[in-house]
């Protein structure tokens, strides 16, 4: 594990100096720690699909950063975010706020989250960075202009689907830095696709579709990685993307074997 971490990142930073080389591999050994850690057990099958060590090195993540997950859900990124960001960072974890849905399905799924997430977070035991989560109407307003990174993964489709998403991009570029980042991760459609399999309800968006609109709320196109790909991935499931590992994928013998989704790896800078 250490190894390949430390081969991820380096392939994916020059060091130009020598108090950069040691950041760099102060970074690096943070990072290896973290993904192997017991406590992230049973996390790490999913590790060779989602590619924690690539897509954070990717976006530039580093230990003291203060960096928000947004609908950090279930917490698998938490798990590593926390440790690795060390007793110098902050994470902070982001939930939409309810109200905002016109969904009502989605307005009650949302209004659990905070607690759900809380319910869980003390059994993790987890040491590093402090923590906390917010709805983002209870986002204070000295929070602005302190984040480091953003990061969503694989929830575009939702703030897509249930018309979040000029109040949540807003809010969440407010929270960047100048020179703050956003950093994406999103089930990936094919770009000749038509519309009812492009618009989130099926968990797959076009990538040109994600970058204007996102590029539309005050952010610019930095970077694209492949990292997260998956070519196996037809995208073109009658339930979407969720018969695919690892939700519906062990019932699905189409996608069993396919791994998880084809994604997108996208990084923005606050314009």
């Amino acid at each position: 594990m250490r190894k390949s971490v430390l081969a991820a990142l380096g392939a994916a930073t020059i060091a130009v100096a020598v108090p950069a080389v040691a950041n760099h591999h102060a970074a690096t050994e943070a990072l290896a720690t973290a993904l192997a850690d017991d406590r992230r057990d049973d996390d790490r099958a999913r590790d060779q699909y989602r590619n924690p060590a690539e897509t954070l090195a990717f976006f530039g993540v580093k230990p003291g950063m203060t960096v928000v997950d947004y609908m950090p859900a279930g917490g698998w990124y938490t798990r590593v975010l926390v440790p690795y960001l060390g007793a110098e960072g902050n994470y902070i974890g982001i939930n939409p706020d309810p109200a905002i849905s016109p969904n009502p399905g989605f307005r009650d799924y949302a209004s659990k989250l905070g607690a759900n997430f809380a319910a869980q977070v003390d059994g993790w035991s987890l040491e590093g960075a402090p923590h906390a989560v917010y709805y983002s109407n209870e986002i204070e307003e000295d929070m602005h202009g302190t984040v480091d990174r953003v990061l969503i993964f694989r929830e575009m489709h939702n703030i897509h689907r249930n018309g979040l998403m000029h109040t949540e991009l807003t809010r969440l570029r407010d929270l960047l830095k100048d020179d703050g980042m956003l950093g994406i991760v999103q089930h990936r459609a094919k770009q000749w696709q038509a519309g009812d399999m492009v618009d989130g309800s099926r968990g797959y968006m076009r990538q040109q579709d994600v970058i204007g609109l996102v590029e539309a709320h005050g952010f610019e196109l930095v970077g694209t990685s492949e990292v997260n790909a998956n070519p196996k991935d037809t995208a073109d499931w009658q339930r979407g993307v969720w018969e695919m590992p690892p939700v519906w994928g062990t019932k699905n013998p189409a996608t069993k074997e396919l791994g998880e989704s084809d994604r997108m790896t996208l990084l923005f800078r606050k314009r």
